[in-house]
C-alpha cells in the first residue's frame, strides 16, 4: 500500500515555552512513511530557533527544514511553509500542540487503501493546558461526512485536525487577520469536491491543541470576519440562518 510523504509545518515566534512538545510530538511517531518537518520562524528573540536547528541535528531520519526570517504575520509565514513543502498531504502543527499520542499518523494512514482518492484527512481534538493536561473536548465536533459546505455550521474540524492534499491547497488569503483558516479549509474541500476526491473520517482524535492562541485572544474580530468568509463563500442569507441558529447552540 501506498505511504503518503506528509509534510508538517510549525509556525514560531518567541515559542521557546512551548515548541519543545511540538517537536517532541513529532519526533515520536511511529509512521513509517515519509515526513519533513518545516519549522517557519518570524525572527525569535528568544531560543526558539537554537532549539529548532538543535532538533533538526538529532533527527536524520526524515527531513527537517528550519528558516527564521521576519515575516508579516502568522498566515504569511503559513504560506512559506506551503510555498517550501512537497508532501502528498500537509498538516499544519503550532508550537504548543501536538499529535494525540506517538501512534496518530500511523493510525490514519494504515487506515486508508486508497490515499489517491482522499482530499482531506480530518478528526476530532482535544483542547489542553500549557502543561498538556486535559482540559475539555473541542466544542465543535467533527461531522461523520464533512463537505465543502459543512462549515456553514461554524469550522466544525480543527485546522490542526485537518491534512489537506497539497495539490489542492490555495495560499492563505492575508487580507484576514485572524481566520484566514476558514477560508482555506473551504477553498481546499470545494476544490476536492471539484475533482470527486473523498474526505476521509479517520474516527480518531488527532490533535491535542493548545488553549488560547490568536482567534482566542482575538474573539470578536475573528468572529466578524469568520462572518465575512461565510458570506463570501455561502451567501448572505445563508450565513445570517446559521448565525442566528448559533445562539441557540
Amino acid at each position: 500500500m501506498n505511504t503518503p510523504y506528509l509534510s508538517i509545518i510549525t509556525v514560531t515566534y518567541n515559542a521557546e515555552s512551548t515548541l519543545g512538545r511540538t517537536l517532541e510530538s513529532v519526533a515520536s511517531q511511529t509512521y513509517r512513511g515519509f515526513v519533513e518537518h518545516i519549522i517557519v520562524d518570524g525572527a525569535s528573540k528568544d531560543r526558539t530557533v537554537e532549539m529548532a536547528n538543535s532538533y533538526k541535528q538529532q533527527h536524520e531520519e526524515y527531513s527537517v527544514t528550519v528558516v527564521s526570517e521576519p515575516d508579516k504575520g502568522l498566515y504569511d509565514a503559513m504560506n512559506k511553509g506551503l510555498k517550501m513543502a512537497k508532501g502528498e498531504f500537509v498538516c499544519f502543527m503550532n508550537a504548543g500542540d501536538k499529535f494525540h499520542d506517538s501512534e496518530t499518523l500511523e493510525g490514519v494512514f494504515d487506515n486508508i487503501e486508497h490515499p489517491e482518492q482522499i482530499g482531506v484527512i480530518f478528526g476530532d481534538t482535544i483542547v489542553v493546558d500549557n502543561e498538556g493536561n486535559y482540559l475539555r473536548q473541542r466544542h465543535l465536533n467533527a461531522p461523520e461526512e464533512l463537505r465543502w459546505t459543512s462549515f456553514k455550521q461554524g469550522m466544525l474540524v480543527c485546522h490542526q485536525s485537518f491534512y489537506a492534499r497539497r495539490s489542492l491547497c490555495p495560499m492563505y488569503d492575508t487580507n484576514y487577520r485572524f481566520s484566514a483558516d476558514v477560508d482555506w479549509c473551504i477553498k481546499v474541500m470545494r476544490a476536492g469536491y471539484e475533482q470527486n476526491l473523498q474526505n476521509h473520517n479517520t474516527r480518531m482524535v488527532l490533535t491535542d491543541f493548545l488553549d488560547g492562541g490568536m482567534t482566542r485572544k482575538n474573539h470578536r474580530a475573528s468572529l466578524l470576519e469568520r462572518f465575512r468568509i461565510m458570506k463570501h463563500h455561502y451567501g448572505l442569507l445563508s450565513t445570517l440562518g446559521h448565525h442566528f441558529m448559533f445562539l441557540f447552540r
